[in-house]
């Protein structure tokens, strides 16, 4: 009897089938969820660089904006010093000459001022364009992040 209950302690039964089942479920589950997380990996590789895309591309037609608004100043201001040159030119006092100038000067300091609004204005505009992008990728990674 003594040597039957130590074969019962000793005899631990393997069954390599139920071992090899176990095995088989736990690599199942881990290719499983390593697909998931490729899977989301992946999506959030694309979004970031369709927000890196679209930043650029905003970025880009910004500057294309500012750089065409800054030339059409700098033609206005060409333009206007020009038609005063030629009215200089036709002076007959200094009364005239006063009252031309000064006129000029006026007309600069207002053009200068709106421009300068204007161009705050556009630069205002493109600063949301540029960042709308990474702004609305953050919302959404918010939301996602707060939903899990």
């Amino acid at each position: 009897m003594a040597t039957r209950k130590t074969e019962d302690a000793f005899s631990l039964s393997f069954d390599p089938s139920k071992f090899a089942d176990t095995f088989r479920d736990f690599a199942e589950k881990g290719a499983a969820q390593s697909k998931e997380a490729y899977a989301k990996m992946k999506v959030a590789a694309e979004e970031a660089t369709k927000t890196v895309e679209a930043t650029f591309e905003n970025a880009q037609s910004g500057s294309v904006e500012l750089g065409l608004k800054a030339i059409d100043a700098l033609r206005t201001h060409a333009e206007n010093s020009l038609s005063h040159m030629e009215k200089l030119l036709g002076v007959k006092s200094v009364s005239e000459l006063v009252e031309l100038q000064t006129s000029y000067i006026r007309k600069q300091a207002e053009l200068t001022v709106e421009q300068a609004k204007t161009m705050q204005e556009a630069t205002r505009k493109i600063a949301e364009n540029v960042v709308k992008p990474g702004k609305d990728a953050a919302e959404k990674a918010m939301s996602n992040f707060k939903r899990a």
